[in-house]
Formats: structure tokens, sequence, C-alpha cells
């Protein structure tokens, strides 16, 4: 059984801000991972077809699939852990969360549905998308 993680997106405000800066990560370092402090004890599940749900301004509203979890020492021998993560950014139903530090487990049952039907950023406007779920209407 797989399992997934969240974790707040600090300092970012959209989706297409994360986008950007993935894509100048991508370039700077050639890897797509996010740093962490401490490295999941359940790596096993999360890596058997887990995601990254990104919480962006309170909600959470995109994924990325996991695809290697690297714990690593740093020049000053502090542990930290690389979450790889898929180049591809899928959207989700924009689901309240609350401000927490670090990441959460999130099972299986309890994660947004992916968006259907090639709704992206450039569709509909990532406000507008933010508003309809605020509604109930998506």
């Amino acid at each position: 059984m797989s399992l997934h993680l969240v974790k707040l997106c600090v300092g970012i405000e959209s989706v297409k801000e994360l986008r950007k800066r993935q894509i100048w990560q991508y370039k700077t370092y050639k890897r797509r991972a996010h740093i962490t402090r401490m490295t999941p004890k359940r790596s096993e599940e999360l890596l058997k077809g887990g995601s990254l749900y990104w919480v962006i301004k309170g909600l959470i509203c995109v994924r990325q699939s996991l695809k290697k979890i690297e714990p690593y020492l740093d020049d000053d021998g502090k542990r930290y852990c690389r979450l790889h993560l898929d180049k591809k950014l899928i959207l989700v139903r924009p689901t309240p969360r609350r401000a927490f530090q670090g990441w959460r487990y999130l099972p299986v049952a309890d994660a947004p549905p992916d968006i259907i039907g090639g709704l992206d950023d450039d569709n509909i406007p990532e406000e507008m998308r933010t508003e309809l779920a605020n509604l109930g209407l998506l």
C-alpha cells in the first residue's frame, strides 16, 4: 500500500511560481529534489506510488510523484534528506490545510483527487480554481 507526504510550500504564492522555481532549481543543480531535515521512516511505502502534496496559501493544490528518497550529510555533518520528485506537477482539488512544520504523512484515503480533464494553469487561473473550490464547485 502506498502513502503520501504533505508539505507547506513556504514562500511560494502559486503553482505557476512553484513550476518556475523548480525549473530554475533543475537548471542550477541538475536535479528535481526538495531538501528536508528529517528522513521519512516509511520511505518504502512512499516509494510505492506515493506523492508529495504541496500546500500553497493554505490549500493542498498540487502534487508530484516521489521518485527516490535519499538521506545525506552536508559538509558540516548535518543530516538531511532529498526527496527526488517527478517533473510533472499534477493539480488536485484545492483542499484546505492548516499550517504545520516539516512534513506529514498523508494516507491515500485522505489525499485530494486529481483534477481531471486538462484543467491546468493555462486553462483556469489559479485564483479562480481556488474560489471555485471554496464555493464547493470544484
